[in-house]
């Protein structure tokens, strides 16, 4: 007799059972970021459900028809079903924005937030400039150049405006500004159309070039080294930062 020595036993590996509880777990987060979605819409549009609805019915039943005259009503009816739903994703998601904005307007930062949710090819650098009484400039950089979005009272951001772009020529000479004031004035735009305005505007960089840009705009500094701080003493329960100074 002589000993032999026991194989240790081999464990089975778990990954797939853990990929399979994640996407279970990744699917009901999404359709209740759906629905929750949807109850914020329905509070300022209630009639999204009927308009999203009647838009899918409509596709389906129109496809279907054509499906029935060509001789193949199955194959155009699946079709038609799919670009329904598709249809309906299209108007839901619309009508959603425009909820959205809707519920933003008039807040401080509305302007930030969506251009915050500009597409790739742009770099925001939300309130750049701020006055005491909470008028705001935010900057963003594109291949239109430096849009300078600014929101608050027309009359106070002139002035505000004047000194960021006076800020600006002494690292970027030659780089078009374009002025954006947020409002319902004449001269002035919407917050729901700011996206589509500054996508309209015209390409003069290219990619590389805004790259340039940006770097040079990063010697500015941030809003906290920016920010004119209010005249008067300090109110009371103001911190000052850890290893910080007051400048």
């Amino acid at each position: 007799m002589y000993w032999r020595p026991r194989r240790p036993a081999l464990r089975r590996p778990r990954k797939l059972g853990h990929m399979a509880r994640k996407e279970t777990s990744e699917n009901p987060g999404r359709l209740k970021q759906i629905a929750l979605t949807y109850k914020m819409t329905k509070r300022v549009d209630t009639k999204v459900g009927l308009v999203v609805a009647a838009v899918g019915i409509v596709t389906f039943g129109v496809l279907l028809a054509v499906g029935f005259l060509i001789g193949h009503p199955i194959y155009v009816g699946v079709l038609g079903f799919l670009l329904a739903f598709l249809a309906m994703a299209i108007v839901f998601g619309r009508r959603a924005e425009r909820a959205a904005f809707g519920q933003m307007e008039g807040q401080p930062g509305a302007a930030a937030a969506v251009l915050e949710n500009l597409k790739r090819g742009w770099s925001v650098t939300p309130a750049v400039a701020m006055n005491r009484s909470q008028d705001v400039i935010h900057r963003a950089v594109g291949k239109a150049g430096i849009v300078l979005v600014a929101e608050g009272n027309p009359n106070r951001l002139r002035g505000l405006l004047a000194a960021e772009k006076k800020k600006m020529a002494r690292i970027v000479t030659d780089v078009p500004v374009h002025d954006v004031v947020v409002g319902h004035d004449e001269g002035e735009v919407p917050l729901k159309k700011l996206r589509s305005h500054l996508t309209r505007l015209p390409r003069v960089l290219s990619g590389a070039e805004v790259t340039t840009v940006t770097d040079r705009l990063r010697a500015l500094g941030d809003l906290m080294s920016n920010m004119p701080l209010p005249k008067g003493p300090m109110p009371k329960g103001t911190r000052m930062p850890k290893g910080g100074k007051m400048r």
